[in-house]
């Protein structure tokens, strides 16, 4: 087996990839690249029933948008292919057979009727029925036929399924790198079908033969394959191969009560479960995104990460490069993570902050023009300096700032109410005059000017720049109100102050 660390993503092509499979995928990649190793993507389209066009596809984009691209997989040959189950098909009766004739796995022809007569039987008496050690040898498979017999009953046609033989009265010790030792007793476990009557092998036989295959040397995946594990082992075992190290991460739970975070849970309470936006091909439906919804793939990655590990430090913000560098299996914790909605808009927040006034520009730009807005880069620059730091979105720059782009219509009432006073338009029309005579209007020098003047005339800060923020604004929201004048210019202030005028 090679010592360079292999790691693989394995998703069905069933829907949308949920956040607890990007985070899986996360998991894998960084793990992969602290280690030097390949991060490959592997396709399980083996259940052809459930198979979802453009599936695929979202996977590889989602995968792409997060910055998390796969090493390997489908279009992307690094020798070990082909990636996609469906495509290897023809490799897996060969191990299947292999099995049989190692007296690991036996044929069975139970037929499906006969199987639930002993289902409903045993129910009947408060039992449950387990196809394994206790009752194998009175059911009808090639444990009790004679070699004959089993192949003139496959020569004629008839269906069957190969099932795994385990071992009876075992202690099977297994190992996580997340979970430590853990026991099993072997007499529990059933004898799990490994072949299916159409042909196709079932998923955990598939799993084992492409993780060989592809020389997997370690295996991180969800929580909800912990039950399969000592059947994964004892695969290994059977076929004398060496075993990758497991490790199951914890399940990503609901942000309120019991249970796993599910596509409900999102829609109920109006955030994304998925990384990019889905259209179901069937039902037409629309599932939200993160990147539509405005999210930066940074801030995304950096709130999956910290769903179930945590560095043990007081550091929570992360880049990519910096996840890589402290990211480490063994502090990923056993206990469920609990989604928090609140924190990924903190994160996104924090992201943003970080990210640079160009790139920025570059993204409110796009905003403005399905505004219908077309401003030259430096002056949408200036106005990203202003506001960036109220922001959670890009999209907020524009609720946030609009009047920097077209003159106010409509003015707050309440402000209205509480600093629009009957002296105001006298108030207001000299403080024109004064703004009039400003040369040099950099929002310092029209702040000095018109705080003088007020103080000259005695006239109370509040009732001039309540009013004139209102004139500007149209509300009392916004950054200094200098800044705003001087980044909108001394004519459009002017104009505003006198429409204001009017209008009020």
């Amino acid at each position: 087996m090679s010592h360079n660390v292999r790691v693989r993503f394995a998703p069905s092509p069933t829907g949308p990839l949920h956040i607890g499979g990007v985070r899986t995928a996360l998991y894998n990649y960084l793990f992969a690249k602290k280690h030097d190793g390949t991060f490959i993507l592997r396709i399980e389209d083996t259940d052809q029933n459930r198979y979802v066009p453009g599936a695929e596809n979202y996977i590889i984009e989602a995968l792409n948008w997060c910055g998390i691209p796969f090493d390997e997989g489908p279009g992307k040959d690094g020798g070990y292919g082909p990636y996609r189950q469906s495509e290897r098909k023809d490799k897996y009766f060969a191990f299947a057979k292999k099995l049989i004739d190692s007296g690991d796995a036996y044929y069975a022809f139970d037929t499906a009727e006969a199987l639930d007569n002993h289902r409903k039987e045993h129910e009947e008496k408060g039992k449950t029925f387990i196809y394994n050690w206790h009752n194998r040898n009175k059911l009808d498979n090639s444990l009790v036929l004679t070699a004959e017999e089993v192949e003139s009953r496959i020569a004629a046609g008839e269906d069957y399924v190969i099932r795994f033989k385990s071992p009876q009265d075992e202690t099977l010790d297994l190992y996580d790198l997340i979970r430590g030792d853990m026991e099993i007793d072997t007499n529990i476990l059933d004898d799990k079908v490994l072949y299916k009557a159409d042909g196709m092998p079932t998923y955990h036989l598939a799993n084992i033969v492409d993780d060989h295959l592809m020389e997997i040397t370690h295996v991180i995946r969800g929580e909800e394959w912990l039950p399969s594990l000592a059947l994964h082992v004892l695969l290994y075992r059977a076929f004398s191969w060496e075993a990758p190290k497991f490790a199951h991460l914890p399940l990503i739970m609901k942000p309120a009560g019991k249970g796993k975070l599910s596509k409900r849970d999102g829609e109920k309470m109006g955030f994304p479960v998925f990384p990019l936006l889905w259209k179901d091909p069937n039902t037409g439906g629309i599932s939200q995104g993160y990147r539509e919804d405005g999210y930066l793939p940074e801030a995304v990655v950096n709130m999956l990460a910290f769903l179930g590990w945590n560095p043990g430090t007081e550091k929570e913000i992360y880049t990519l490069d910096e996840l890589i560098t402290d990211f480490d299996l063994e502090k990923v914790h056993k206990a469920g993570a609990k989604f928090d909605p609140e924190k990924t808009k903190w994160f996104q927040q924090q992201h943003l902050q970080q990210s640079s006034d160009e790139e920025i520009t570059k993204e409110f730009t796009k905003v403005l023009h399905k505004h219908g807005v077309d401003e030259k880069q430096s002056y949408i620059h200036k106005v990203v300096t202003l506001l960036k730091e109220r922001a959670v979105f890009v999209e907020d720059l524009w609720q946030l700032g609009d009047y920097f782009f077209e003159r106010p219509t409509t003015y707050d009432e309440k402000a209205v109410k509480k600093a629009w006073k009957d002296e105001t338009p006298e108030i207001l029309t000299q403080l024109s005059g004064v703004i009039a005579k400003i040369d040099d209007f950099s929002a310092e020098n029209a702040s000095n000017t018109v705080k003088t003047w007020i103080q000259e005339q005695e006239l109370g800060f509040g009732k001039v720049m309540q009013p004139l923020r209102i004139a500007l604004v149209g509300s009392m929201q916004g950054p200094d109100v200098f800044e705003i004048a001087s980044t909108i210019g001394k004519e459009s202030t002017l104009e505003r102050l006198r429409f204001a005028i009017e209008k009020l």
